[in-house]
């Protein structure tokens, strides 16, 4: 395996330290990812250099310019406190003619918009539950078709930011206050959705041309409330106490044979329509109706050692030095414009 230079950006508050030692749970959670993957990646023989970028695009071309690196491991979650403008920092990369890892600015752009992606996908007959949009500065009046019960969320927010079990309403006057929240708290325009009762599922994909699709995880809550929704809120996401008391797991589905052939094909079908690349999960809720939704779709997501892309693709034999091997292949063969 050749040895690469591999310049890893993050946000400079998640530079990973050296060691574990000395470090809480809580502390380590925030930069866990960072820390998996810099230190994997030296494990493995890389050459790993940390940058923290989030105001200025200048330390990047200096690190490019005066380091040289084979490719750039894209950790970037926000640009400028903006979750939207990590996709200009990949576009600048692109600029630069250097390789990077993870999801190219087209794909970022069309599967971030969450009323878009799911225009695209009901125009190639992929389920998406019904959905309006409500604006910042508009009324907010439901359309006679969008039956209740129904999930609010932020338009372009991703980690579950605003999303909690009074997302999910039943009334006009329930609807009106959660979107007012969204649009004042959250700073976004909201999106109103049907909500699926049933099961929440994730397929991580992996690829450029070829496409590989992971065994399908889901969500479990085995101390939940019974009747409650089981929802992935920003508590159950990012809460470590709260996922301890309510016994929040993500394991491996159990589904058919002929349910998980349907999940992969329909996740690569989606990859594709929205112009993915390099890795993304794609998340679902089973109905009860026995039929697979499509919720959103998430370029670069988590690649923790324990978080579930690394988990499905260990499933299959993949362990994680392995996996961001090969994230870095794929990123170093992926196609650029010249």
């Amino acid at each position: 395996m050749k040895r690469l230079r591999v310049l890893a950006l993050m946000h400079p508050q998640l530079v990973p330290p050296e060691s574990l030692e000395g470090y809480t749970d809580k502390d380590i959670n925030s930069w866990k990812t960072e820390f998996d993957v810099v230190h994997t990646l030296r494990g493995v023989g890389h050459e790993v250099r940390p940058l923290g970028v989030q105001y200025e695009l200048r330390p990047i071309r200096d690190a490019v310019d005066e380091w040289k690196p084979h490719v750039v491991f894209n950790l970037l979650e926000e640009f400028h406190g903006e979750v939207l403008f990590d996709q200009n920092v990949v576009s600048y990369l692109e600029l630069l003619k250097v390789p990077y890892t993870g999801c190219n600015p087209r794909g970022m752009i069309i599967s971030r918009g969450k009323a878009l992606s799911k225009k695209l996908l009901a125009y190639h007959r992929i389920r998406v539950p019904d959905f309006h949009v409500f604006p910042i500065g508009r009324r907010i009046a439901r359309p006679r078709w969008l039956k209740f019960p129904l999930i609010v969320k932020s338009l372009t927010a991703d980690s579950s930011v605003g999303i909690s079990q009074a997302s999910i309403v039943d009334t006009d006057e329930k609807l009106v206050e959660r979107a007012q929240f969204i649009h004042e708290r959250i700073g976004t325009d909201a999106i109103v959705e049907q909500f699926i009762e049933g099961r929440e599922l994730y397929v991580s994909v992996m690829g450029n041309e070829r496409l590989v699709a992971f065994p399908p995880w889901e969500l479990f809550a085995d101390r939940k409330s019974d009747g409650a929704p089981l929802i992935a809120t920003a508590k159950v996401k990012h809460d470590l106490e709260y996922q301890q008391r309510l016994g929040v797991a993500f394991r491996a589905a159990e589904l058919t044979p002929e349910q998980a052939a349907r999940l992969a094909h329909v996740s690569k079908r989606i990859y594709k329509t929205l112009e993915l690349s390099g890795y993304a999960r794609i998340d679902f809720r089973l109905g009860a109706d026995g039929q697979f939704y499509f919720l959103e779709a998430n370029p670069n997501p988590e690649i923790a050692r324990r978080e579930e892309f690394a988990a499905s693709a260990r499933a299959v034999g993949i362990e994680y030095p392995e996996l961001l091997q090969r994230i870095l292949n794929i990123g170093l063969r992926q196609r650029r414009v010249e």
